[in-house]
């Protein structure tokens, strides 16, 4: 099942770590945690505590223990199609955070959101469209969603920002089926 699934950080330098983690399945069911920092985890970047509005010291005194968000991810998330909109950042606080906690590192793979869209608009488009025009039309589908619906900015907080994708696969989803009720009555 698709799960969208977001982080917020300490910073974006080579040391930042995660703060926050926001995820929702696609059928609807979600969970976000505020991640009190590890030992060692001391960056800290005023000007991303600007963006989200998290404060180290709400971190610090209402945050669940990084190793039980860890732990408690693999458990609820492993299996699944992981998605996040920035997958290389999300992925490399994935990654800190589960080492941190004693995990693998790779117990939880993230792919991108952009391509949960294209591949939804492809498998509603796929018995209409020849393969050789199928990628270039789910592209097109994504691309005149987002022409039609132009959203505001992200929120910066984790579980928003993860329901904000799964909205966005979901509308993409239905523009495809739009698209295709369309080719039919050609």
């Amino acid at each position: 099942m698709l799960v969208f699934l977001d982080f917020e950080a300490s910073s974006l330098s080579p040391n930042s770590y995660p703060i926050e983690v926001g995820w929702v399945f696609e059928d609807g069911r979600r969970e976000s945690h505020l991640i009190c920092p590890a030992l060692g985890w001391h960056d800290w970047d005023a000007a991303a505590e600007a963006v989200h509005h998290i404060p180290r010291a709400t971190l610090l005194r209402d945050g669940t223990p990084h190793d039980w968000v860890a732990r408690r991810m693999v458990e609820v998330l492993a299996g699944h199609d992981l998605r996040a909109s920035a997958p290389s950042w999300d992925g490399k606080w994935l990654g800190v955070l589960l080492h941190a906690a004693g995990l693998p590192r790779h117990a939880l793979r993230l792919r991108g959101s952009d391509d949960a869209c294209v591949e939804a608009a492809a498998a509603v488009l796929s018995h209409m469209i020849s393969p050789e025009d199928l990628g270039a039309a789910a592209g097109d589908c994504v691309t005149l969603f987002e022409l039609r619906e132009r959203r505001g900015a992200p929120a910066h907080r984790a579980l928003p920002d993860a329901e904000a994708d799964l909205r966005r696969w979901q509308d993409v989803r239905a523009a495809a089926i739009e698209m295709a009720g369309r080719l039919r009555a050609c």
